[in-house]
């Protein structure tokens, strides 16, 4: 419907002021039902380069635009908004259109390229160290990646979703160091343990497994632990091997589904660091100083050069994570979204820089970053900031087993991901109209039950006369509906996940205050059909729109 106005709305502003742009005009929806259902504030906006008045530009607008079967009427208000109200054909129009294309209401083809194909776009997310189990941070990523990703296909892209793992270097190192030293019952609070070693109880289950001589299946291989507290190559394997399953097991319990996996290691097997650096050391943007190569990252904006290979003959994440990049881009992801904490912030600048100097084409703002804060979890009023397995950290297994996949889903991804979270376990936990997620499941399945007491053909519902729909809770609801696509669209632009969350939660609002006041299986045949059809078409977008966010949208409750 907005499409629809803008339609109407662009050649009659080109008439009055040729130059304008079709991406220019705007039309925003009035909080009031009273202001309309549209509103654009068109004739303002040309009022300073015609220098006119700029209610009567409003005026001469509406004379001039043509004639539209969804309109009822065009007003001018305040100093020169131009309102549109919708009649009962172009709410007829929006339920029917739910009702007849169920799954794909919302769907858009902003992903297409020029020949209709989808456009590939890579997403990383997660790319969690195999050093131990996956802690809430981790979990808010996977819930914004994997809506991130679930957007991104809703509207037309070809998705690969994809986990990093940094499976080479210290971090490595300090894990069997670790698990070595409790192979020989060396406790943390010993002065040998390994000063940048992992305490938690996690490292003594992997190294009793590996004493046990056991075996871990992980990424179609198995990994056998040879026993021997010496052979540390070994000890290494199995650790990682562990770790790696553990978190699977914690993303298939997240119900978190990955297309491909790249481990860092990979990267020196292949000769791809060697590669960017042969390439890097030719382009001239490179130079020696104490013993190491450097990379001059300030060449691209960067705020100070950064080190490639280090002075011992190590090399360092940086240029492993130029590498993969490089990677990403010559396996055709022309566009890239890294879906990361906070903390990642400084690699943006340095990762783009070196992508930069390869001079191989790619563009200065890739890869693009989505990254999200950190997060308080809260129970019984206090923080809590330990797990008894991991040591250090709450973990997202915690998380999921005190409230369930549905809350944790839904909690980690309803804010902006740049603002801070406060996870309270107890809200999540409510089962009332405190508790968003809750409140939303429970919409549907209100819904739910009133279609199994009615016991209809819901095919039935497609094609019904709705022109009894005029109350205004039934009015703002019909509005309410008639947003999903624009919020889909926003979200997928605009990277932000948590929009759709907000949206749900406002539907719900809307449909529990005409639940409440609303009786439905009523004796006017008319009557019943209208309403059953204009909450069945809320049940689709709700169930939508909780696909969107990995979230369940049950039929009972």
């Amino acid at each position: 419907m907005k499409a629809h106005l803008l339609q109407l709305l662009l050649p009659v502003a080109q008439s009055i002021y040729p130059e304008i742009l079709a991406n220019s005009i705007q039309l925003d929806r009035p909080k009031s039902i009273e202001h309309g259902d549209f509103s654009t504030n068109l004739a303002m906006m040309l009022a300073k380069p015609l220098k006119k008045n700029p209610r009567e530009l409003a005026a001469l607008i509406i004379e001039k635009l043509p004639a539209s079967t969804f309109v009822e009427k065009v007003e001018i208000a305040g100093a020169g908004f131009i309102n549109f109200y919708l009649n009962e054909k172009a709410r007829t129009f929006i339920i029917h259109e739910i009702l007849k294309n169920p799954d794909a209401y919302g769907q858009n083809t902003s992903g297409l390229d020029e020949k209709g194909k989808p456009q590939k776009v890579q997403i990383e997310f997660v790319s969690a160290n195999p050093t131990g189990p996956l802690h809430v941070g981790h979990g808010r990523g996977a819930a914004i990646g994997d809506s991130l990703a679930r957007l991104l296909k809703f509207n037309g892209w070809d998705v690969t979703r994809e986990f990093y793992y940094n499976d080479a270097g210290a971090q490595i190192d300090n894990l069997t160091k670790s698990v070595h030293a409790r192979c020989q019952n060396i406790d943390p609070s010993d002065p040998v343990f390994p000063e940048d070693g992992y305490r938690g109880e996690y490292i003594v289950e992997i190294a009793n497994a590996f004493l046990n001589k056991s075996s871990i299946k992980c990424e179609g291989k198995t990994v056998i632990a040879s026993g021997n507290i010496n052979d540390l190559e070994s000890i290494r394997q199995f650790s990682v091997a562990s770790l790696r399953h553990e978190q699977d097991q914690d993303l298939n319990l997240f119900q978190i589904k990955f297309d491909v996996f790249t481990l860092e290691s990979s990267l020196y097997q292949n000769g791809q660091i060697e590669k960017v650096l042969v390439s890097l050391v030719k382009n001239g943007f490179t130079y020696e100083e104490d013993h190491a190569l450097w990379l001059k990252t300030t060449d691209f904006g960067d705020d100070k050069n950064r080190v490639m290979k280090k002075s011992d003959g190590g090399y360092t994440y940086f240029i492993s994570d130029v590498a993969y990049h490089l990677n990403k881009w010559e396996r055709g992801f022309k566009r890239v979204i890294n879906e990361q904490g906070s903390d990642h912030h400084s690699t943006i600048m340095r990762v783009r820089a070196g992508l930069q100097a390869l001079k191989v084409g790619i563009p200065k703002t890739y890869p693009e970053y989505v990254l999200h804060q950190m997060i308080t979890v809260m129970k019984g009023g206090e923080e809590v900031k330990l797990s008894k397995r991991a040591g250090s950290y709450v973990t997202l297994k915690d998380l999921i087993d005190e409230v369930g996949c549905d809350a944790t889903r839904y909690f980690l991804v309803a804010r902006k991901p740049d603002s801070q979270l406060i996870f309270d376990i107890d809200l999540a936990k409510t089962q009332n109209s405190d508790n968003p997620v809750y409140y939303i499941q429970y919409a549907h399945a209100r819904i739910a039950g009133v279609l199994n007491q009615w016991a209809g053909d819901i095919n039935k519902l497609s094609n019904v006369n709705l022109d009894c729909l005029k109350s205004s809770q039934e009015l703002i609801l019909i509005k309410r509906l008639s947003e999903f696509p624009e919020i889909v669209l926003h979200a997928c632009i605009e990277l932000a996940p948590h929009t759709v969350a907000n949206y749900l939660k406002d539907c719900a609002a809307d449909f529990h205050s005409y639940y409440n006041d609303t009786k439905f299986l009523v004796e006017n045949e008319v009557e019943k059909l209208a309403r059953l059809s204009l909450i069945k078409a809320t049940q689709i977008i709700l169930k939508n729109g909780l696909y969107l966010l990995g979230v369940n949208a049950p039929e009972k409750m």
